[in-house]
């Protein structure tokens, strides 16, 4: 496997259409729950283990080669927001389109109409690319952070070497996270996609319909 292919599926300036969504930071931000350095470290670490891990979860069973129809279901039951849905298969489907480009093959061409959600996606394109479940779970566990720590920097003028100190502090959890989904993917087979966690931050969806009913607004979500 290719730990090169790897750094370019995480890379913030790969074409997957994440750097115009804030990962629930804007309305934060608006609320006043994220107003500094150490309210963002709050703020990630809560994404990180609630959605973050169901999302490494849902990465690493695909990656694994379990039926991402299935696994894309079992991203809808995790998802109560309609708003979130979309954003999720919105960035799956610009993932994807990416990813074609990028890592050529059948695998990445035959899915549903509207889109995969984005982490199962993720999954999807590790597998493409030569990555392993843990990849992807990591992919996803970082992903889940370093979006919105990017836009806590755009949104407050934060400074960008107190946000990556935040990612840094977060790098050890990050790892437990996607070991925690590895380990869960790796009881699909038997178990069935129940065993994958589903982890729910009620707030962050009760915030992205509000997000998304709002007519000015910097990030999509």
């Amino acid at each position: 496997m290719s730990r090169t292919a790897l750094l370019v599926l995480a890379d913030g300036r790969f074409p997957a259409g994440g750097h115009a969504h804030s990962g629930g930071m804007e309305a934060a931000v608006a609320s006043g729950a994220v107003h500094d350095t150490a309210s963002l470290e709050a703020f990630c670490r809560g994404r990180l283990h609630t959605t973050g891990l169901t999302a490494a979860g849902l990465a690493a069973a695909a990656a694994t080669g379990h039926d991402p129809l299935i696994l894309d279901d079992a991203a809808d039951a995790r998802t109560p927001s309609p708003a979130l849905r979309r954003v999720a298969r919105r960035l799956g489907r610009q993932l994807l389109r990416a990813a074609r480009a990028t890592w050529p093959c059948a695998a990445l061409v035959h899915h549903r109409p509207e889109g995969l959600h984005q982490p199962v996606a993720l999954g999807v394109v590790a597998r493409a690319a030569g990555l392993s479940p843990l990849d992807a779970a990591h992919a996803a566990a970082f992903d889940s952070v370093g979006g919105p720590a990017t836009a806590a920097v755009r949104l407050l003028s934060l400074d960008p070497f107190g946000a990556t100190a935040v990612l840094g502090r977060l790098a050890g959890e990050c790892d437990t996270v996607a070991d925690t989904a590895v380990e869960a993917a790796e009881r699909v087979a038997s178990a069935g996609v129940a065993v994958l966690p589903a982890m729910s931050a009620p707030l962050l969806d009760i915030t992205g319909e509000q997000h998304a009913a709002r007519t000015v607004r910097l990030f999509a979500s």
